[in-house]
């Protein structure tokens, strides 16, 4: 990958879909309404030989206050001036628009490569506001639809000179958007690396701080911010060094209670947030100090937990609180009683705003990542098991005694363990949660997601009736032979 090219434009001209087109993958969020992309999306694309980074951008408004359109301008007028190249979007369909105008002369002064792109381009309606384009005095229009694919190869002949020009800069190189956290991994731990970063989720309620948090993380402004509720729609994610260690940092949009998502965009950007999650290797579940522990929060938590990722969570705008010891061990008591599931899972104060406490959380972070990678020797875990049952034996349903034969780790990431034993549908819950609680506090494991597995083992002897079968076998193989005389 040798430049960048910003995709910028009015909002709703097709910037989302022709990022999606280039980079070869849905993962901008698309909707017929203006203003759905809000923060600036990253993506590694390709065209044809071409290799490049793809930065989709917010619709550039012309408003200049701190309003929330005017805050999505300043970010895009970023993206424009970090970007080797701009590729300005019109719609051919509608025409040139004054703020077409006045957006041609901003990025005149402010870009040394600009090339102008006039979308949705297909048929002959369009064919006047192709013509129109010529006006803006950005030379001859690339004429595009980025929907239906057409006129990709004139974007190719354009971006070519720019490719040939950059190849002798040092390549930047940008990673996959998305790694899956494979479940089948070897018994090592998987290093992380610059190419395979440490990825994680930073999930919550809308307006929990999750954006400010990462900007805080980042020590710049990348994101978008502000008092308003669910600013943030795309899962965005970002590589960095944090502490040292390279990671990835996904901030996904606010998710609020099923009932109240209603609207088709916030649908997508929920499901969007949950894919993150998915992807994440830890999940930092950020928590508002003044109202902590909502049902929603919890259910973030517990689907964090199902999808066995390991859990952080962060209790943000620490620094506005008053009786901090007090809340801290309100905080604690909740979490023991209404997330029994991560019992002993990290939990950190935070303030996104002044940036107190990151280091803390840092750590927390490579602690629970550490114990979700952690195996035990299945030495280990026999002589354990063996000092649980004399503990505690197995339940006896029927009269018939539960024997747990021997027991293995068949994975990490998160750990799960194999006990084989007889009748294992006959085995309580409750027993096993013993054994998961003894796992977490004997071994060390404690908040990450431990999967528990029993398996049965027949009681049978298996040469039962072998020697009886072996001897019939015998007798009759004898009884062909031939008769000897004398």
């Amino acid at each position: 990958m040798s430049f960048s090219v910003a995709l910028v434009g009015r909002p709703n001209v097709g910037k989302s879909t022709l990022f999606n087109r280039l980079v070869g993958r849905r993962l901008a969020l698309v909707d017929d309404q203006p203003g759905v992309t809000r923060d600036l999306r990253e993506g590694e694309a390709r065209l044809g030989d071409l290799r490049f980074t793809a930065i989709d951008t917010a619709g550039l408004e012309e408003a200049t206050d701190d309003s929330l359109p005017a805050r999505m301008r300043r970010l895009t007028e970023r993206a424009v001036d970090m970007a080797d190249v701009c590729l300005f979007i019109v719609d051919a369909r509608v025409g040139i628009t004054p703020s077409d105008e006045v957006f041609a002369d901003i990025l005149r002064k402010r870009s040394a490569h600009v090339i102008l792109a006039a979308n949705k381009a297909e048929g002959s309606a369009a064919d006047a506001g192709v013509i129109e384009a010529y006006s803006l005095g950005l030379g001859e229009p690339l004429r595009i639809s980025a929907e239906h694919g057409e006129g990709m190869s004139e974007l190719y002949a354009a971006l070519t000179p720019i490719a040939e020009e950059f190849e002798e800069r040092a390549a930047a190189s940008t990673p996959e958007t998305e790694v899956d956290v494979e479940d089948g991994d070897p018994d090592a731990p998987r290093p992380i690396t610059k190419e395979k970063p440490l990825q994680i989720a930073v999930v919550g309620r809308p307006n929990a701080g999750k954006s400010t948090l990462i900007n805080s993380i980042l020590g710049e402004d990348r994101l978008l911010t502000g008092p308003e509720a669910g600013i943030t729609r795309d899962a965005i994610s970002l590589q960095m060094e944090w502490g040292g260690v390279p990671v990835r940092i996904f901030d996904t949009a606010g998710m609020r209670k099923r009932a109240k998502v209603q609207e088709k965009l916030e649908k997508l950007s929920v499901s969007d947030g949950i894919r993150a999650v998915k992807f994440a290797e830890v999940v930092v579940v950020l928590l508002d100090a003044a109202i902590p522990f909502e049902t929603q929060d919890l259910k973030i938590a517990d689907l964090a937990e199902r999808e066995g990722r390991a859990v952080v969570v962060a209790v943000n705008k620490w620094d506005i609180e008053d009786e901090k010891q007090q809340k801290l061990r309100d905080l604690r008591e909740s979490f023991e009683r209404l997330l029994p599931q991560l019992r002993g899972a990290p939990l950190v104060t935070v303030s996104a705003r002044t940036g107190k406490g990151l280091d803390r959380l840092q750590q927390a972070v490579m602690q629970a990542h550490d114990v979700w990678n952690r195996r035990v020797p299945t030495g280990h875990l026999n002589r354990w098991l063996a000092g649980m049952i004399e503990r505690h034996p197995p339940p006896a349903p029927g009269g018939k005694r539960i024997k747990l034969r021997y027991m293995t780790q068949a994975k990490t990431r998160p750990p799960g363990f194999i006990v084989m034993c007889s009748h294992p549908d006959k085995l309580p819950a409750s027993y096993s949660r013993y054994l998961v609680n003894g796992l977490r506090e004997d071994f060390d494991m404690p908040g990450t997601p431990i999967r528990l597995t029993m398996r049965g083992q027949s009681d049978a002897n298996p040469f039962k009736g072998r020697r009886k079968k072996n001897a019939g076998a015998l007798k009759k193989h004898l009884g062909k032979l031939p008769k000897q005389k004398g």
